[in-house]
């Protein structure tokens, strides 16, 4: 509206002195060529878009992908929304650019994942877990009791090596498998000896159904499940993985069972599943099973690297402040209505867990459904 009234003014004014540049003998000409500078000075120029601030994780994640590994150190959420850690001012202004929120960190991602891989040089210590910890800009060395110290000078050789790109948590209990003799879930699933969790129904292009749970329900030859109230049949397990991955698909064979895209809640409601996806760090996550949930929790690291008190170590592990207890196994990680992980195990099993857990220091594990089910050929619904 501004650059219409500009415009007519100066039109009304060159029509103006157009009259009396005739009076005076100039020609009209060289008038219109001075006005149309003019024109040019009061026009203003048009203003660069502000672009949309980037409040999407996977808009964050895949802006992070471009600017590759060297210049960008993860994604993160503070206060709800997501950032994106760069290690230099280029890389701080392209985010800012595309809307997203930056933060300059001292290690790119290429450094912690280095970092990492020293790490997992030394994976089958017992009661160890590490994974990158992006909100902290290093690689999180976690030690639970029982860790000698012999293994505890090991890693701190390594640490030596990376500096203050790896750090080191202590944290008190044992970690153990939740499936040592009992396991739990969304619904209970057992054998007829153990109780494990049904985690989340998928099928494949076929259109043939599974049951997602945990690998190490299966070890020791367990290989057909029922649903654990009223004894119904499931079907035989179809595909399982322990060591260095935590999954089993049970293939359902019974007509009568219906699979439902759900998860039931222990105050019998139900909460709905429709896709699975990669998670974020200090996202908000949830985990449901047979016997116990925990419902108020976030995701610590998406990567790590654990090696329980027996001496299983599994790679990849999505990382939560969530508790479980003994028989959780095979339960759901979940975040409204996507699907995260598949339980695998934690600390402190023999302490309770509740809704809202206020236990301090509490840590769980889990497959990562995405990684499993995108590879194998399966959507989760």
């Amino acid at each position: 509206m501004i650059e219409h009234r500009l415009i007519v003014v100066a039109v009304r004014t060159m029509e103006f002195l157009g009259d009396h540049m005739k009076r005076r003998g100039i020609k009209v000409a060289h008038a219109a060529v001075a006005l149309s500078g003019l024109l040019v000075v009061f026009v203003a120029p048009a203003a660069h878009p502000v672009p949309a601030p980037i409040v999407d994780a996977i808009a964050a994640q895949r802006l992070a992908a471009d600017l590759g590994p060297h210049d960008t150190a993860g994604v993160y959420y503070r206060n709800n929304r997501p950032v994106i850690a760069v290690t230099n001012a280029t890389a701080a202004h392209a985010v800012r650019s595309a809307g997203g929120l930056p933060e300059v960190v001292e290690h790119s991602t290429a450094e912690l994942q280095a970092a990492h891989a020293d790490l997992d040089k030394l994976a089958g210590i017992p009661n160890t877990a590490w994974g990158i910890d992006s909100p902290s800009n290093s690689v999180t060395v976690e030690l639970y009791d029982g860790v000698s110290l012999e293994d505890r000078s090991r890693i701190e050789e390594t640490i030596k090596e990376h500096g203050n790109a790896i750090r080191i948590e202590e944290h008190s209990g044992v970690l153990e498998e939740s499936a040592t003799y009992y396991m739990r879930g969304g619904l209970g699933i057992s054998n007829g000896n153990r109780i494990c969790s049904a985690a989340f129904n998928v099928e494949n292009r076929a259109g043939k159904k599974f049951l997602l749970s945990a690998g190490h329900c299966v070890v020791g030859g367990y290989d057909h499940w029922w649903r654990r109230t009223g004894q119904v049949y499931l079907g035989p397990v179809h595909e399982w993985g322990y060591e260095p991955e935590d999954y089993a698909f049970i293939e359902y064979t019974n007509s009568d069972v219906v699979a439902v895209g759900s998860l039931q809640l222990r105050n019998e409601s139900e909460q709905s599943i429709t896709t699975s996806r990669d998670p974020v760090t200090g996202e908000s996550v949830k985990r449901v099973g047979t016997m116990s949930q925990d419902l108020v929790g976030k995701v610590i690291r998406t990567s790590t690297t654990v090696t329980y008190t027996t001496g299983a170590t599994l790679y990849n592990m999505i990382e939560s402040d969530l508790c479980n207890v003994g028989g959780d196994s095979g339960g759901a990680l979940y975040s409204g209505t996507s699907a995260l992980g598949i339980t695998s195990g934690g600390n402190h099993l023999d302490k309770p867990c509740s809704d809202s857990d206020a236990e301090v220091g509490r840590r769980s594990f889990y497959q990562n459904v995405q990684r499993l089910v995108s590879r194998e050929g399966y959507e989760v619904y």
